[in-house]
């Protein structure tokens, strides 16, 4: 076996108080912390105390001890094991009352192939999630993050190749606008994803999934119908966003025989193409969303203020 610890930390210029409230809402729906939507947001089975069980991503745990406000720390699931933890702590002398020290430990012992994952491929993303939970931190707490982390060319590389993947499903019912745009359709074909967390709600954010090349013709509540037309065939996509999702429904009708011809080749493409082209744009808007930090202070100036410019959630 090869032994890991790995620790992180950074001193906040924020009191540890301060800081504390904002690690109590780690894994909650408004969680100021964790870096979503970039990442798999972190959640477990109930709210965050000794027992809770959930992860993030791939990776599982539980909850096992828990100071509300100083420190929680997760035991991983097994075949895995040992545990991380996060705590706060004033930051001691040298640097005031108004400063405190944010720490993050993990410690586990490698086994077969995790002697080589962990330092080819888990290593760099946890040490980048991490440091970006610790920019949140800062971001919340002061306002502000002096030097957020950059993400590596290989981060990036594994962050594009784990990205999710659109789900098939039939025409939703909310779809009202796609279900009668076109008489008699050949075919029909559907394809949705989670909204994450910051997300736009807004239809209108989500027509770059056709790369913006299709006019809107028609909108209603959380649909919007674009007009799809290309050698002839009579075609029709909708974006919907409803619930926690967004699904791409396209429906299609050949009626000439150019048509017919055109679409007998192209429909055999067609579904990599709207899965591929909606992983993309789905990707795109996550990474264009504010982090975490910068969230949770928008939420809290529209508390103050009234509601937020914002089209994300």
């Amino acid at each position: 076996m090869s032994a890991v610890h790995n620790e992180h930390e950074r001193v906040i210029k924020a009191p540890a108080d301060a800081v504390g409230a904002l690690l109590d809402r780690l894994s909650a729906d408004d969680d100021p912390l964790f870096p979503t939507p970039a990442w798999a947001a972190m959640t477990f089975d109930r709210p965050l105390g000794v027992g809770a069980t959930g992860g993030h991503g791939p990776v599982r745990y539980s909850v096992t001890e828990y100071e509300p406000g100083r420190r929680v720390r997760f035991d991983f699931t097994p075949p895995d094991n040992g545990f991380h933890e996060l705590s706060i702590e004033p930051a001691g002398e040298g640097l005031g009352e108004g400063y405190c020290r944010v720490r993050h430990v993990l410690r586990t012992e490698l086994i077969g192939k995790d002697r080589l994952l962990w330092p080819a491929v888990v290593r760099p993303l946890h040490d980048t999630i991490i440091e970006e939970v610790f920019d949140n931190i800062e971001r919340a707490a002061t306002g502000g993050c002096a030097r957020p982390v950059r993400w590596s060319p290989r981060v990036r590389l594994y962050n594009r190749l784990m990205w999710s993947r659109p789900e098939t499903i039939g025409i939703p019912e909310a779809a009202r606008l796609i279900r009668t745009a076109v008489d008699r359709p050949g075919y029909e074909d559907a394809y949705r994803m989670e909204l994450l967390p910051g997300q736009p709600r807004d239809p209108a954010a989500w027509t770059g999934i056709l790369r913006d090349a299709f006019p809107v013709i028609a909108r209603e509540g959380g649909e919007a119908l674009l007009e799809v037309e290309a050698a002839g065939l009579t075609a029709r996509a909708s974006i919907l966003v409803e619930g926690c999702h967004v699904t791409l429904s396209t429906v299609v009708r050949a009626d000439a025989l150019r048509s017919r011809a055109y679409w007998g080749v192209v429909k055999h493409v067609h579904p990599f193409m709207a899965r591929m082209m909606m992983r993309r744009a789905h990707r795109r808007l996550a990474l264009a969303t504010p982090a975490a930090g910068e969230r949770d202070l928008e939420r809290r100036r529209s508390t103050v203020s009234g509601p937020s410019h914002l089209v994300s959630g």
